[in-house]
């Protein structure tokens, strides 16, 4: 023993190495027997030109295990109370042996001959085997190749067979003509030339909607992509057709201002558009809720309060919701029940979700991307400044406000309970305002603890250009569109995430004008605060940026908590195994291809696990 250390000489053919115990030296030295052959684990460190392992594990080698080199040993999580109750790595390694021993052929196998072969797969239980005592490097990839193919081969094929029932057994209202309402706003009042991605979305609609399937489509497209002109002409789709259609955002503030633009690009067409959030009064209800029910009521824009009950249509042909992660399953439900047949349904979201995810999370539904901005619009110019230039950055925003722009300055409130947050926010707030003086500037302050009405008033005076500052929190992620405000300024920058940088980037770069993005920060940064800061400097291209962030943060958090947990993967990484994702979801598609009811007596094994899947798993997918 050298001071509190008991060191003990471990050699085998290929050399020797260190056994290290710091506590229990008596025992081990009465345990110990000197040139006696043992299997040793551990983890392996090299100091000092010599390898040493700490605190190993030990047994006797039995006669058959000597000479041997026993390459790997599997690891298994433990406690420190299971450790001190002797669950050690050895005891669960001596119990999955026994398992094994004891059960073989326990282990029915899932996948259909066919594919096995093809794909020269591991069967079942040798990959369960292997992945808890592979013989060697390749046994283990090959094990784990299997299994990682398997999960993701079974989430596919739940995906795809949801898609499969829904397209058979739920009808929709095909919208069979391309009437006067689409073609006079095509030729006469769009605002500019389609691009090619709208284009292209326009006609995947159409084509959904000209058939006798309900529509479940997600249209992705980043921040000032253009996703309302599409919506829009879905609607009068929709009109030309005798149906009605109805749009319905997250808060009021948005339902206003989808209102308004929407009455701005209809002009004088003869379209009927009405607004119902919850602050519409009753008296103005009852003639809406009339016209609705008699058919007088092209367009119905709103909040949550489309969804009650006593909101009912005369024949509801299509739902817009947009950004569908703020409303619940059970509300866009609702919307079912409106008419006998249901609605098509096309779902807007302004935030990227990587393709890998999308086939992950979304598999069932189908997906449109806009990925082209509408001609004029310049890409934002990002930044990077530490604090000690803030005085230069002051300086910019004078400069600005000088040429008639507005500012945002954006604090990270992450919970609105944080005292410290809120003085941040607070303490922001009053630097600005001596930075920035009355009667020559005006600044306004929306945050997450004011009432709603009041809210909704600061937002009112910075659209109408009564303040030329509005400092902030992240309230404004997904807000309100204006197209005068050129600058965003993101105080602590690195307390964002990727996404959340992007959405409120997006908040500026609406109007004709160059924008700018400016990163704030201190010196000191983590390695990953700088990758996301260094990519939002690189790209304004919202589905890199959500690459990036996945791979940063993994589907659970990119999704919020909302979806964390869906997927529920044991052993596969959407971000690290997309490839065999991929392969996957082209045998599932296969599969039903050739066997939509997996029927067929080959592909029993199939049916079999994925009936016990199925009652075990929820999939929150369906938009409607």
């Amino acid at each position: 023993a050298r001071g509190s250390r008991l060191v003990a000489t471990f050699a085998d053919q290929t050399g020797e190495m260190e056994l290290v115990w710091f506590r229990g030296h008596k025992w081990i030295r009465e345990s110990l027997k000197l040139n006696v052959p043992y299997v040793i684990f551990g983890r392996l460190q090299y100091f000092n030109g010599r390898f040493s392992m700490p605190h190993p594990e030990m047994e006797l080698a039995q006669e058959h295990q000597q000479g041997i080199r026993v390459a790997m040993q599997p690891v298994y999580p433990s406690t420190e109370k299971l450790q001190k109750k002797g669950i050690t790595n050895r005891l669960m390694n001596k119990l999955q042996q026994q398992l094994f021993s004891e059960l073989p052929g326990a282990f029915a196998e899932t996948l259909p001959d066919k594919l096995i072969e093809e794909l020269r797969l591991s069967s079942k239980s040798k990959a369960l085997f292997h992945i808890h005592f592979p013989k060697n490097q390749e046994a283990l990839s090959k094990a784990q190749f299997r299994l990682k193919f398997e999960e993701f081969f079974y989430i596919q094929l739940q995906l795809l067979f949801k898609k499969q029932m829904r397209k058979q057994k739920i009808k929709g209202m095909p919208f069979e003509k391309v009437g006067d309402y689409f073609n006079r706003f095509y030729q006469e009042h769009l605002p500019f030339q389609l691009t090619g991605a709208q284009q292209r979305v326009i006609k995947e609609i159409r084509a959904d909607l000209g058939s006798n399937a309900q529509m479940n489509r997600l249209l992705q497209g980043d921040v000032g992509s253009g996703k309302t002109i599409v919506a829009l002409m879905a609607m009068l789709l929709a009109i030309d057709n005798d149906y009605q259609a109805c749009l319905v955002a997250p808060t009021e503030i948005l339902a206003v201002q989808h209102y308004n633009g929407l009455k701005e690009l209809l002009g004088d067409m003869g379209v009927t558009i009405a607004l119902l959030t919850g602050s519409v009064k009753q008296r103005d209800r009852k003639p809406l809720h009339e016209a609705l029910r008699e058919g007088s009521l092209n367009i119905l824009v709103g909040t949550h309060a489309v969804l009650e009950d006593k909101v009912r249509f005369k024949n509801l042909g299509l739902a817009i919701i947009d950004e569908q992660h703020r409303f619940g399953v059970a509300q866009r439900a609702k919307l079912w029940h409106k008419n006998q047949l249901p609605p098509h349904v096309l779902v807007m979201t302004a935030t990227p979700i990587p393709r890998t995810l999308a086939m992950s999370l979304y598999g069932d539904l189908d997906i449109s991307v806009i990925d082209e901005l509408p001609p004029g619009r310049k890409p934002i110019r990002t930044v990077h400044r530490f604090d000690a230039n803030r005085l230069k950055v002051f300086r910019f925003i004078r400069d600005e406000i000088q040429k008639g722009r507005q500012v945002y300055i954006v604090y990270p409130l992450i919970q609105e309970s944080e005292a410290l947050d809120y003085k941040d926010l607070m303490d922001g707030y009053e630097s600005v305002v001596r930075e920035f003086p009355q009667p020559e500037y005006q600044v306004s302050i929306v945050h997450g603890q004011m009432k709603a009405e009041d809210k909704d008033y600061e937002m009112e005076r910075f659209l109408k250009k009564e303040t030329q500052i509005m400092v902030a929190t992240t309230v404004i992620e997904v807000g309100v569109n204006v197209p005068n405000a050129s600058v965003m300024i993101i105080e602590s920058a690195e307390r964002f995430g990727l996404s959340q940088l992007h959405q409120l980037r997006g908040r500026v770069g609406r109007g004709a004008d160059q924008s700018y993005c400016i990163l704030m920060t201190g010196q000191k940064l983590s390695s990953e605060a700088k990758t996301r800061l260094e990519t939002m400097v690189r790209t304004n291209d919202g589905f890199e940026i959500a690459e990036v962030d996945l791979k940063l943060r993994g589907p659970g958090d990119l999704m919020g908590t909302q979806q964390s947990g869906v997927l529920n993967l044991k052993i596969a990484d959407v971000v690290r195994d997309r490839d065999i994702l991929q392969t996957a979801r082209y045998y599932a598609q296969q599969l039903l291809k050739q066997d939509p009811e997996l029927g067929a007596p080959e592909n029993l094994a199939v049916r079999v696990a994925y009936s016990r899947l199925s009652r075990h798993k929820d999939i929150w997918t369906y938009i409607s």
